[in-house]
């Protein structure tokens, strides 16, 4: 974990925490703190501690969740269990799925991710603002990565808390394209109306908070014209298939050879991309499709290792 340099909003910290745990965004003021996203389950012990230390005794008012991705909102239950009055706010469109607590809308089950159950106690509603420590941030719909996802925007400072709508290189997986929902346009919509705030401050879900907004909103349209081309290029279908791999193998740092290709083939999202990846395998002479899963699965491992983002020790796939 890493606190960011940049100067934010008075009473406003940044911890960076990677790519397993989601950012922490800690908002103090007189008599009220808050906290944006709490990160991943198996961190959730660690963002205690790191919230536990930036209030410094104080209670935790508001938990506000940009978007209910597993590593955005892992640590809810952790915090509503030591933060016994703690106020809960997630987009309005999760509700229904956290009172229920469908684990099928809600995606952990069709990304093989775990998330302890939570509750809410209310709802982020766009064109709206709330108090976060020191100051008012509006609420901006940010469809695209997440169809319910929010972004906060403080209009004085410009700053942006923008979660994985606009990161310094890119942007998140669009899930709703591997349930077939056409969701690039939503991408485009979205980095423009981050473009039309003309924020100074960037605070993305991940990586460090930036100030060069216009240059990362050029690069994520240069990536989204990649992601989304109609010439039946699998590109968003590879880039999804070795986020979910890295995910897993960052929680796990090493796994059996075996088990990362059990777990891909258990894993829905995997299963519905199989059908698109196994086209590049099918170019292949000596490539059969009689177990198209398991080859795309070893393709796909082989591909993280192509890219050095993990390496074979043995049977053991290691995270690097």
């Amino acid at each position: 974990m890493t606190r960011s340099k940049l100067e934010f909003p008075e009473g406003v910290t940044v911890l960076e925490r990677g790519w397993l745990s989601s950012n922490n965004i800690v908002l103090l003021g007189p008599g009220h703190s808050a906290v944006v996203d709490s990160g991943y389950s198996s961190h959730q012990d660690l963002t205690l501690e790191l919230i536990k230390q930036q209030l410094n005794g104080r209670p935790l008012d508001d938990l506000v969740n940009t978007h209910l991705h597993s590593d955005h909102c892992g640590g809810n239950a952790k915090l509503q269990g030591h933060y016994k009055q703690l106020q809960t706010h997630i987009p309005s469109g999760n509700s229904q799925a956290v009172t229920s607590w469908d684990i099928d809308k809600l995606t952990f089950k069709a990304t093989g991710q775990t998330c302890p159950k939570f509750a809410y106690q209310h709802v982020l509603r766009a064109n709206t603002s709330m108090k976060l420590g020191l100051h008012e941030w509006e609420i901006h719909c940010a469809p695209g990565h997440d169809p319910d996802s929010v972004v906060l925007f403080e209009p004085i400072s410009k700053t942006l808390i923008s979660a994985d709508a606009l990161w310094e290189n890119g942007f998140g997986v669009v899930f709703p394209e591997l349930e077939g929902i056409d969701a690039f346009e939503a991408v485009s919509e979205t980095l423009t109306m981050c473009e039309k705030l003309n924020a100074k401050t960037i605070i993305p879900g991940h990586g460090r908070p930036f100030t060069n907004v216009k240059a990362a909103i050029e690069r994520a349209r240069t990536r989204l014209a990649y992601l989304s081309k109609k010439d039946g290029s699998p590109n968003h279908a590879i880039y999804a298939a070795k986020v979910l791999l890295k995910f897993h193998l960052l929680e796990h740092q090493k796994i059996e050879i075996s088990a990362a290709k059990q777990w891909l083939l258990n894993m829905p999202y995997f299963q519905k991309l199989t059908p698109i990846l196994k086209t590049i395998l099918s170019t292949d002479k000596e490539t059969t499709l009689d177990n198209q899963g398991e080859q795309v699965a070893d393709w796909v491992i082989g591909v993280l290792c192509t890219v050095k983002a993990a390496r074979i020790e043995g049977n053991m796939l290691v995270n690097q």
